[in-house]
């Protein structure tokens, strides 16, 4: 992709264009409509170990199937039980082997002709290897040499399709531009433009600068630096991130202008995404902590993505299975709400709200209504209080104990929530009258990670009206908190305690 693609795509992905500020909607709320799709960064060694295990798993299964077409024969020669863990065994040491011989580098890997002839030479060795060893206390047994033989070539078959499924997948990743870190710089002139050719004579192929950004707009920051393009100023870059997949942001300013840094990260820190700061020198980054280094290039760590994309894809299927129980476990209560909510009041037994999600991405959330129908207020312009006429009788039960929350399943396992994690907001929400985001610095970094069904700040008490500033600044400090010391456990028992939250129903109206 070529940086006037890089461009286009910011330009078509960016919610400038659109009719709301960063997270302070201006006029008309807009309606729920989605970003172009952005594709995670796929770390290489999920490729190699997804490769490994695949060929793994050819080379096993072929040996079942041969195995099962003489098993008794082979029971009869070898013994009862030996021919299966001779299939495990030689299985395992072919993984071994295939990862001695450095079968699994994505360079390999993504060159089917590159590693075909290692890894036809690791199975005949191993093969051969085999047969011999059998061949001393056996001799030519007849079914011993006959399941080797047929394994060799059906395994040999297995491995090259195997290899072919690889190749493909990481085209297809290469096309998406998912084995790349996209990187941008922050800052322009002489820094910046040593920080470029220090990234260009790296030849990583595995980084891609989209551009830089930067304040300035005088003879400091140019138009273009090393073919590359200014892209904007620092708020246009916080709108290109919410848009477009960025993985690193390098700040190319002299370490002695402490002040401008301190500056730009107060507006940065909020983004998903790890921040960096260009050092003059490597000095063995790696040894020293707080510190990193892109080859030759030596980085102080400023900030880091609240996870990784492992824990991001544990987190992942923690929700579904989690959100995929509780849906089949709640279904009964589901109709029940529905039959209650019906009989009450007028009305569709379900609302919907627009709310921010991840990274600021408007998404749209379901609940059970809970408000008369006639006084439904979609972007929560009116905080619901204590003795609040508009909640319907059923309303007041189902919000009361969170079970108008229920149909938020639905979004966990769309993927547009998590089971845990800071409450999705509405976009017109306020304290004492401002907007959350202008009412508490540095609110916009809640939207880190996914907006979760409960949280951290819920099982402390904070869950329900935010009339006041302080309310919203608790919360918000509770949700960065989770946020800093996520962990599966931490979910876990965030979920466990959820109920003794609810059944207390402090400050739920």
């Amino acid at each position: 992709m070529t940086m006037t693609d890089h461009t286009k795509e910011g330009q078509e992905n960016s919610p400038k264009a659109r009719s709301y500020r960063e997270g302070r909607p201006t006029g008309p709320v807009p309606s729920i409509e989605r970003r172009k799709t952005v594709k995670a960064l796929v770390p290489p060694f999920f490729v190699r170990n997804g490769a490994r295990l695949l060929e793994t798993l050819a080379i096993f299964l072929c040996g079942a199937a041969i195995l099962s077409l003489h098993r008794e024969a082979l029971a009869h020669a070898l013994g009862a039980g030996f021919a299966p863990w001779l299939l495990a065994g030689m299985t395992a040491l072919f993984a071994l082997c295939a990862q001695a011989a450095s079968l699994y580098k994505v360079g390999v890997l993504e060159h089917i002709y590159r590693g075909l002839g290692p890894m036809v030479l690791v199975w005949s060795a191993l093969l051969g290897a085999l047969a011999m060893a059998l061949f001393l206390p056996l001799g030519a047994n007849p079914v011993a040499m006959r399941w080797i033989v047929e394994w060799y070539a059906l395994g040999l078959a297995g491995l090259v399709a195997a290899r072919a499924v690889s190749q493909r997948v990481i085209q297809h990743l290469h096309e998406d531009k998912r084995l790349t870190r996209r990187v941008v710089i922050v800052g322009g002139g002489e820094e910046a433009d040593r920080l470029l050719r220090k990234i260009e004579e790296a030849g990583r192929k595995d980084i891609e600068v989209c551009g830089f950004f930067d304040d300035r707009q005088d003879e400091r920051s140019p138009s273009e630096m090393n073919g590359l393009p200014k892209l904007g100023t620092v708020n246009e870059l916080v709108r290109f991130a919410r848009s477009n997949r960025v993985d690193l942001l390098i700040v190319a300013l002299p370490h002695a202008a402490r002040a401008r840094i301190d500056q730009l990260l107060s507006r940065l820190w909020v983004l998903p995404v790890d921040i960096r700061l260009a050092l003059p020198q490597k000095n063995d980054p790696e040894e020293s902590e707080g510190f990193s280094a892109l080859g030759d290039l030596a980085l102080m760590n400023l900030y880091d993505r609240p996870m990784s994309v492992g824990d991001q894809m544990l987190k992942a299927l923690e929700d579904r299975l989690v959100a995929l129980f509780a849906l089949i476990l709640t279904a009964p209560v589901f109709a029940l709400i529905a039959a209650a909510i019906k009989l009450d009041s007028k009305g569709p037994v379900f609302f919907k709200q627009r709310r921010f999600g991840f990274n600021n991405e408007l998404i749209e959330v379901y609940k059970f209504r809970s408000l008369k129908h006639e006084a439904a207020d979609a972007n929560a312009s009116k905080l619901v209080t204590a003795d609040d006429d508009r909640v319907t009788r059923v309303g007041h039960f189902l919000r009361r104990s969170s079970l108008d929350e229920l149909p938020q399943l639905l979004s966990v396992l769309k993927g547009d929530m998590s089971m845990v994690g800071p409450r999705p907001h509405a976009v017109l929400a306020k304290a004492a009258g401002d907007l959350y985001g202008d009412a508490v610095d540095g609110y916009f970094a809640r939207h880190k990670v996914k907006p979760g069904m409960t949280g951290w700040a819920q099982i402390n008490g904070w869950r329900g009206e935010t009339d006041t500033q302080e309310k919203i600044a608790k919360r918000t400090e509770h949700d960065l908190y989770y946020i800093e010391n996520w962990s599966l456990l931490f979910d876990l028992y965030i979920m466990f305690k959820t109920p003794w939250a609810l059944l207390k129903g402090e400050n739920a109206y």
